[in-house]
């Protein structure tokens, strides 16, 4: 005797709520019918409110598309201020047991909605007067500028032939001019608009002058276009300011006549708008052309200028020379992976890592040399202190020890920073970058590799593998010491460091070892803090065959060295050198996070242009 199936709970459970569902659609359906009349006046149907499930955004007040508050459902009812449709509103809440039936919205929701809507539509009204009266003044603004520029148009200035002859002076040098009439050219640095006067910081790259422009002179078309970076010519006389004013030199220009030279954009293209001093070094550095002219970027341009001056000037008082070196090299001086290859006419050839090969050949007949060279390395690294092109300043000495060579160092980089701190405007703006600078002081801290890496461990900084899913470990004797863990030990310290005497492996195969300790070279790392190192240099071997073995060491060939090695034939000595990194030492001088900013126009991996 077979049995008939019973549906399931749940079964029955959903075949109750579609039903439901599905009865409740209808009854809706009729109830909206027989309220409005039939399809035909869908303003009278209801609207429906989902307290849970329903959508401001995407609803649409159908049953199937509910808004989700009463406000939106009332808004829908009161399409503008002074229009009503009066729609019924069913609502949908949602609480502990579950979902209630659609009901209508209770007298005091709708009197809270309406309220809402009340203060919105006087939002909407005041937002629509203030447009309005927004758009009459600037129609008003506009009628009067248009007037003003009508009015420019007639006004020519014409430079007055009776005054005295206005001597032509850079902004730098205008103090001993003051209480005469001078002639200025320059860029507009920044801007003061008043109603009778205007008053202009001008710069020409020798400094900065206030000028002030007033009565007709304020009142020309140019003058209604001047914005920052128009360049300008003014006369006028200069004056010494009185007690409690302030101006850039003490002093400014009382135009008596100027005129525009070049034009600069206005709106949104004005040079303010493209970037401010606060903008980040990516968004300053590809519209580097424009953010030269900013303070900051000026003044370390200029503290560089001074920096090679001042190197230049110690060389010339110890009588090191000057030499300039090719770019175009065939031999590698640090190792081939960093070597920028390239085709010369169907031979290889290689931007220089180094000039000091070349370097070591002038000493038989020059003496000390050194060189200011751009140095290229093609490292992938994008370390806040690597360049993949460099100002490398490079020095050989001839017949010294290694003791020499470190005093030597010590004299040069004391010397410059001291006559750089001298001088009026280099050392003005070193005090406006890095406030409170104080020079090093001699002798500079000597620390022994073996002895760094037992300061490392015993400070606990680790050595990260290359590998780095390897976990960080001590160091070891025979480990290069990683930038990052350097740069602490330096930063701790807190003083100029002379790390030597590194391993023979880790070094270049041209650096003379230690007598009796041969596994370790007499070689050195300038670091200093916040950058490292600074300048690396050391003894160079001396004999020849010493030589042959560093080229077979290493696994370079003999023959394309061979004007390298005849140095050694043709009566050999004692010498050494080193290789100074400017924007390096730039950083550390000035407190730069990175070396990018102590260039021009910085090359970096991946960044070329402009």
């Amino acid at each position: 005797m077979g049995t008939e199936q019973q549906p399931t709970f749940l079964g029955e459970t959903k075949q109750t709520v579609d039903d439901l569902g599905v009865k409740l659609a209808e009854t809706l359906k009729v109830a909206e019918s027989a309220a409005t009349g039939g399809a035909d006046a869908p303003s009278h149907r209801p609207i429906h409110v989902d307290e849970k499930a329903g959508s401001n955004e995407s609803g649409d007040g159908y049953f199937a598309a509910p808004f989700l508050t009463t406000f939106h459902a009332i808004l829908t009812s009161f399409p503008t201020a002074d229009v009503m449709v009066d729609r019924p509103i069913l609502v949908r809440k949602f609480g502990s047991t579950g979902y209630s039936d659609w009901q209508p919205i209770s007298g005091s929701a709708r009197k809270r909605a309406r309220k809402l809507l009340d203060a919105h539509w006087k939002k909407v009204k005041r937002a629509e007067e203030g447009r309005a009266t927004a758009e009459q003044e600037a129609k008003e603004a506009g009628e009067r500028e248009q007037s003003r520029r009508e009015e420019a148009v007639r006004i020519i200035l014409v430079e007055d032939a009776t005054q005295p002859r206005a001597a032509r002076v850079k902004i730098g040098h205008l103090k001993l001019h003051r209480g005469s009439r001078v002639r200025v050219f320059g860029w507009i640095h920044r801007l003061r608009v008043q109603s009778q006067m205007t008053f202009i910081t001008l710069r020409d790259g020798t400094g900065y002058l206030q000028v002030v422009l007033k009565g007709d002179l304020v009142k020309t078309l140019d003058a209604l276009d001047l914005v920052t970076e128009c360049s300008i010519e003014a006369t006028g006389d200069l004056l010494q300011l009185p007690k409690g004013k302030t101006a850039p030199g003490g002093h400014e220009l009382v135009a008596d006549w100027w005129r525009m030279i070049g034009r600069a954009p206005t709106g949104v293209d004005t040079y303010a708008s493209l970037f401010n001093a606060k903008s980040d070094l990516s968004v300053r550095q590809t519209l580097r052309h424009l953010d030269l002219r900013a303070e900051t970027p000026a003044a370390i341009i200029t503290i560089r200028a001074a920096v090679l001056s001042a190197f230049r000037a110690m060389y010339a008082k110890h009588t090191v020379i000057e030499v300039t070196p090719p770019c175009i090299v065939q031999t590698s001086v640090e190792g081939g992976s960093s070597l920028f290859k390239f085709d010369y006419y169907g031979q290889e050839a290689y931007l220089t890592q180094s000039s000091q090969l070349y370097l070591e050949t002038c000493l038989p007949s020059l003496g000390d040399v050194f060189c200011v060279q751009e140095s290229f390395r093609a490292e992938n690294s994008h370390t806040r202190r690597h360049l993949a092109e460099y100002t490398h300043l490079e020095t050989e000495l001839a017949f010294i020890d290694f003791r020499d060579l470190l005093e030597h160092i010590e004299t040069v980089i004391c010397g410059v920073v001291d006559m750089v701190l001298a001088d009026p405007i280099a050392g003005k703006f070193v005090q406006q970058l890095n406030p409170g600078f104080q020079a090093p002081t001699r002798p500079f801290k000597r620390l022994d590799y073996k002895d760094a890496i037992a300061f490392l461990n015993e400070h606990d900084i680790m050595l990260q593998e290359e590998d780095p899913t390897l976990p960080a470990r001590s160091h070891r004797i025979g480990d290069d010491i990683a930038e990052a863990a350097e740069r602490k030990m330096t930063d701790m310290m807190g003083v100029p460091i002379f790390l030597m005497n590194f391993p023979k492996r880790l070094k270049a195969f041209y650096m003379k070892g230690i007598a009796g300790d041969e596994e370790y070279t007499e070689s050195v790392d300038l670091l200093m803090p916040n950058v490292g190192e600074i300048a690396g240099g050391s003894m160079r071997i001396t004999d020849v065959d010493e030589l042959m073995e560093g080229y077979r060491r290493d696994g370079i060939p003999e023959e394309p060295y061979h004007w390298y090695t005849d140095q050694r034939k043709y009566g050999t000595s004692e010498h050494g050198g080193y290789g100074l990194g400017v924007e390096r030492f730039l950083a550390w001088f000035l407190n730069r996070w990175t070396v990018r900013e102590c260039q021009l126009y910085g090359r970096w991996p991946g960044h070329a242009a402009p």
